[in-house]
């Protein structure tokens, strides 16, 4: 069936009148920033095949991304880097990143719809929604815009740093991204709080120690 526009209605009813999705991506891997969307779509809306971006071939979500920045009222984009998820964890930084995406709206929302996660430093009438990105319209959309910022993002660190392979994995932990980064130890966009990423550390540190050890 298919993500649908009756929260998005069942505000308006309400009166509110510029309902805003959020959504985010990355929070699960090793490396490369969290990045939020919010996404005020106009009333009765089509977007043919939008759905939670997760269910998306690439290909599909790049068609649904240039049709959903054409049609929506307003677009904000959001994000937090390594160091901030490190300092802040993943879910206070995706809530940064969500509210970030808000403020970066042309228009304030008088009402958010987001994909499970409430957001307390706004003072913003909202509801979060379990599974929102697979039932609201506006959440699926703000879930596609997300995932192709950050996917573009990943593939520009890739250029930066081409030994990870970042166009592929787009910093998830893979097979090949746990092989390179014990290979190479972590680069600047690694989270270091992470599991792998902190026992990649702790490794390349134990072999510096080794290696002054037999030096001196």
């Amino acid at each position: 069936m298919g993500p649908a526009d009756e929260f998005e209605q069942e505000a308006r009813r309400r009166g509110y009148r510029r309902v805003a999705g959020i959504d985010e991506a990355g929070r699960g891997p090793l490396a490369g920033p969290v990045v939020a969307a919010a996404v005020i779509l106009p009333i009765h809306v089509k977007l043919t095949g939008v759905d939670d971006s997760k269910q998306l071939p690439e290909a599909e979500r790049e068609r649904l991304y240039d049709a959903i920045m054409d049609k929506a009222v307003g677009v904000g984009i959001g994000s937090a880097d390594a160091g901030e998820i490190d300092a802040l964890n993943i879910l206070e930084a995706s809530r940064l990143a969500m509210c970030r995406a808000i403020a970066n709206l042309d228009s304030a929302p008088d009402y958010l719809l987001t994909d499970a996660v409430a957001l307390p430093a706004l003072h913003v009438p909202q509801r979060p929604i379990i599974k929102g990105d697979a039932l609201s319209l506006s959440i699926a959309a703000a879930s596609i815009i997300a995932k192709v910022t950050r996917d573009r993002l990943m593939a520009g660190y890739h250029e930066t740093f081409p030994q990870y392979n970042f166009l592929s994995h787009k910093g998830y932990g893979t097979a090949e991204h746990l092989r390179m980064l014990a290979r190479f130890g972590p680069c600047p966009i690694h989270r270091r709080t992470f599991a792998p990423v902190r026992d990649a550390v702790a490794l390349a540190r134990t072999a510096e120690l080794s290696v002054a050890g037999s030096a001196g």
